[in-house]
C-alpha cells in the first residue's frame, strides 16, 4: 500500500504537540506542525486534527514521543492533563500501528540517525560503531537515557539518571550543595543542570560572591552571559557546563559508552559560544585512574532540530521491520 511509505511521528510535551509525516525509506520529516496542547481535550482529538488539515487520513502507522513515563497501556502526562489508553486510542484511530514511548526514549533512538551537520563534537575521542551511547538533555528538566545496539537494531534503556547524587567538587561547588541542600535536601544533578537549576547556581554565585542580585530567568542569565554584560551570569554558564560535564563522564564510565556521549535538550545549543572555553570536556576527562578511559571517548551536542520527531521515527522504522 502507498501509504505505508509514510508514517506519522508526534513529540507531545506539557505545552506543545509536535507532529510530522515521516518517509519510513529515509527518515525524512516533512508537513511539521506544532498546536498548543490546550487547543484539543485529548491527544486523539490533535493527531485527527493534524491529519485532516494536511490531508494525511489514508497513514496508519503512527510513533508517539510523550514527556511522561510510558510503563504500560495506561499513559498519564506529568504536567498535562491528557491521559489515555494506547489499546483504546489505537482502535478510536482505527491504526494499524500505535507506538507510544517516552520522550527521552525517542531522543536515545535518534542518535543513529544523525547527520554529521545535527551534531558537533566537543572534545577528542572517536565514537566506535556497535558500542553503547548515552544521551542526556538540559531543558526544563535533566532527561538521561541510553542506547544500545543489539543484533543489529538499537535498544533504548530509558532511566531516572537526572535524579541520582550530584557531586560537589570545588569549594564553589560545596557552597552550591549547601545552598540547595538546605533547600531541597536532597540534591540532584537535575538541580543544577536544568532552566531552574542555571537560575539556582546564578543565586548560589550571588551569594558565594557576597552579591545582591535581583531573580533572572534562564533565558535571561543565558542573554547576560553571552553578551558579556554580566561576569556574574558568565560564572554560572560556567559552572553549568562544568557539572554538565562531570556527569556526562559518569554516564560514560557507567556503561563504557565507547558510541559516543551526546549532549541534547534545548539550553546547551543556545550557549553554545560559550561552551569552547568552559571545563566541560576536561571535567568529562577528569576520572582519576579512569581519566584515559574517558578521553576515548567522545561528546557531542546535539543540533537536530527535531530530535524527538526523528527518534519516533527511527523506532517505528525498526519496529515495523521486526
Amino acid at each position: 500500500m502507498a501509504e505505508r511509505q509514510f508514517a506519522i511521528v508526534a513529540d507531545i510535551g506539557g505545552t506543545n504537540a509536535r507532529f510530522s509525516r515521516v518517509a519510513l525509506d529515509t527518515l525524512a520529516l516533512d508537513q511539521v506542525a506544532v498546536y498548543p496542547c490546550a487547543d484539543f481535550p485529548t491527544l486523539a482529538a490533535a493527531l485527527q486534527h493534524y491529519q485532516q488539515q494536511l490531508g494525511l487520513t489514508a497513514i496508519k502507522d503512527v510513533a508517539i514521543a510523550i514527556a511522561c513515563p510510558v510503563n504500560g497501556d495506561n499513559v498519564k502526562m506529568t504536567n498535562f492533563h491528557w491521559q489515555f489508553s494506547i489499546k483504546a486510542m489505537q482502535a478510536e484511530l482505527q491504526l494499524n500501528t500505535l507506538l507510544v514511548m517516552n520522550d527521552f526514549t525517542a531522543v536515545a533512538m535518534c542518535l543513529p540517525a544523525l547527520a554529521e551537520d545535527q551534531k558537533i563534537q566537543i572534545g577528542g575521542g572517536q565514537a566506535q560503531a556497535g558500542k553503547p551511547m548515552a544521551v542526556l538533555g538540559a531543558g526544563t528538566g535533566l532527561g538521561v537515557a541510553h542506547l544500545l545496539p543489539v543484533d543489529g537494531k538499537f535498544l533504548p534503556l530509558p532511566g531516572e539518571g537526572g535524579h541520582i547524587d550530584w557531586a560537589a567538587q570545588t569549594e564553589q561547588e560545596w557552597f552550591i550543595q549547601r545552598q540547595l541542600a538546605a533547600q531541597y535536601g536532597h540534591v540532584s544533578p537535575e538541580r543544577l543542570l536544568s532552566g531552574p537549576g542555571l537560575e539556582a547556581i546564578y543565586q548560589a554565585l550571588a551569594a558565594y560572591q557576597q552579591q545582591s542580585v535581583p531573580m533572572l530567568s534562564a533565558g535571561e542569565i543565558g542573554q547576560q552571559a553571552l553578551s558579556g554584560q554580566s561576569p556574574l551570569a558568565k560564572d554560572a554558564v560556567a559552572q553549568f557546563y562544568a557539572s554538565l560535564g562531570s556527569v556526562a563522564g559518569d554516564l560514560a564510565l557507567t556503561l563504557s559508552t565507547f558510541g559516543g556521549v551526546y549532549v541534547a535538550g534545548g539550553i546547551v545549543p543556545k550557549l553554545l559560544p560559550l561552551l569552547g572555553s568552559s571545563e566541560f570536556r576536561a571535567r568529562f576527562e577528569a576520572k582519576g585512574r579512569f581519566a584515559g578511559f574517558n578521553q576515548q571517548i567522545p561528546t557531542f551536542i546535539v543540533t537536530a532540530e527535531q530530535p524527538g520527531l526523528l527518534g519516533a521515527a527511527v523506532y517505528l522504522k525498526q519496529t515495523l521491520a521486526g
